[in-house]
């Protein structure tokens, strides 16, 4: 769909800065090019072994994100609302603590300049929304809308009914990418319907730029180096992307009917790490 096609915000601040967000959703599953296609088709294959190494139910129940906390403390992100991010010790699974913050339906978590940049993906009202959010308290401090946000996949055949939340999808994985060459700070985001992975200037949350998204339904991203690591969800494998255009240089493919599902997705210590939120698993791939 044509930028044209949507309306754009002229107020807030957000046209002061980089490209300028749309704030119209739209329906329509996102055009991946078929030269994306064929090249996910004919990806060299990492291979991995998928490791389960704990499930977090009974006490996060929707784990749909992951980030590495600098002291090598694991967030977690429940998109079950009201969605709270829970510290864990990655080598026990034991929860620490949580805290409550304001997404719905939550589905990215990274963390820069003192706070968590967190994707909600569903929202009550207006448009889906990244927000930067106090780790102390939960506190929204910012948000703004997600770029490329819409109405997508099996939103499309789905019918609101009276309290529902509107059908209108967010982002999904969000991972910091540090600071650029004037000294802002930046974030990667995974939108689905807008099918890109944005570069976002967390100041303001205009878009610096983007590259194609390997797939329709991208979840969780991890950066290592020059490249993006990107979880396609429906395929169940994870794509390698060049940072500079999107191209695809390896695929790491999981199992669908052996392997926990892919949501969430981390790196740390050269080791992927994802999460499942249909079955509560947290696992590593070496």
């Amino acid at each position: 769909m044509e930028i044209s096609r949507r309306r754009l915000l002229t107020n807030s601040g957000l046209a002061t800065c980089g490209l300028l967000i749309p704030d119209i959703a739209f329906a329509a599953n996102p055009v991946i090019p078929e030269a994306t296609i064929a090249a996910r088709g004919t990806a060299p294959v990492i291979a991995k072994k998928v490791n389960r190494l704990f499930n977090t139910k009974p006490a996060i129940d929707q784990p749909n994100d992951l980030q590495f906390a600098a002291n090598g403390d694991l967030w977690i992100l429940d998109q079950k609302n009201p969605n709270a991010v829970f510290t864990v010790d990655p080598k026990s699974g034991a929860v620490l603590s949580s805290i409550i913050t304001e997404s719905l339906h939550g589905s990215g978590i990274t963390y820069g300049d003192g706070a968590w940049f967190i994707t909600s993906t569903k929202v009550a009202v207006g448009n889906p929304a990244t927000l930067k959010v106090d780790p102390k308290t939960g506190r929204t401090l910012q948000k703004w809308d997600t770029p490329g946000f819409g109405i997508y996949g099996a939103y499309l055949t789905r019918t609101r009914q009276p309290g529902d939340l509107p059908l209108e999808s967010g982002g999904h994985g969000v991972k910091w990418a540090g600071k650029n060459s004037m000294g802002q700070g930046q974030y990667w985001l995974a939108t689905p319907a807008g099918g890109k992975l944005y570069l976002i200037n967390a100041q303001d949350g205009t878009i610096a730029r983007s590259i194609q998204a390997p797939t329709i339904r991208t979840h969780g991203i991890a950066l290592e180096g020059e490249y993006i690591w990107c979880a396609g969800s429906d395929e169940a494998e994870i794509y390698k992307l060049r940072m500079t255009d999107g191209g695809i240089v390896a695929k790491i493919v999981l199992d669908k009917k052996a392997d926990p599902s892919l949501h969430g997705l981390d790196i740390k210590d050269g080791v992927l790490w994802y999460c499942d939120a249909a079955e509560g698993w947290v696992c590593s791939l070496t």
